[in-house]
């Protein structure tokens, strides 16, 4: 780990955030969760094309 990660740490141990910063992560974290559970429950991977395809090929000569 970086120094300046334990530096990070040692201050939130001195001043913790405040109780809003702390809902509002939990609120994005789950907002998140939500997401990603959703998009697994209905299989959108499915239903969208795959857009990481490519129908051009490409010759490499060595």
């Amino acid at each position: 780990m970086n120094p300046r990660h334990f530096m990070k740490m040692a201050m939130w141990v001195r001043r913790p955030p405040s109780k809003k910063r702390v809902i509002l992560v939990f609120c994005v974290i789950a907002i998140c969760l939500a997401i990603a559970g959703i998009e697994k429950l209905f299989g959108l991977d499915d239903i969208l094309p795959d857009l990481n395809a490519t129908k051009v090929r490409i010759k490499t000569t060595p």
